[in-house]
């Protein structure tokens, strides 16, 4: 998919650009959980305890968005009974307000409907601000937990359309 200068491609957790885009991720996370850089020890650590392996087929799937054809997003989702989990957003610091993360949101809605979805969920903290504003924006509700994760603060859900709004909307 391509949004203006935002492409979005599946890519496997290992792939190059993919890992690389995991690690900035979780250098941001953990940086701002510590509100500090993070050490390249706790990115380690973090990455051990909360890993990715399952943003690939059969049980997810992980986007790349490249910006200019540089690697400057990602998002992953994981695949419930009759829902998807959202995961791993980022953008680039330096790429952010450019459109980049809802090109990411639109393909993860499009690609959890077509897998038959009908709602995608996540949860995040309270320090990334910017996460939170994204998803109202995107028509993201807060709702009450759903899992456990010591770090979660904050739940959203989205309905995604059924096959059957689709055909009423095309009326």
């Amino acid at each position: 998919m391509t949004t203006s200068t935002w492409t979005v491609r599946q890519a496997r957790p290992d792939d190059p650009d993919a890992a690389a885009l995991l690690w900035r991720y979780y250098a941001e996370i953990v940086g701002r959980w510590h509100r500090r850089p993070a050490q390249r020890r706790e990115v380690a650590e973090a990455m051990s305890a909360f890993p990715s392996d399952d943003l690939a087929p059969p049980t997810g799937v992980l986007l790349v968005a490249d910006r200019g054809g540089a690697p400057s997003g990602c998002a992953g989702l994981r695949w419930r009974p009759g829902w998807a989990e959202l995961t791993r957003l980022f953008v680039d610091p330096a790429h952010r307000g450019l459109g980049g993360g809802a090109a990411l949101l639109a393909e993860v809605e499009r690609r959890a409907g077509a897998a038959g979805a009908t709602r995608i969920r996540l949860d995040t903290r309270s320090d990334l601000v910017e996460a939170r504003a994204l998803y109202a924006r995107h028509g993201y509700a807060e709702i009450p937990a759903f899992n456990d994760d010591p770090y979660a603060q904050h739940w959203f859900e989205k309905a995604l359309p059924t096959a059957l709004d689709e055909s009423r909307a095309a009326r």
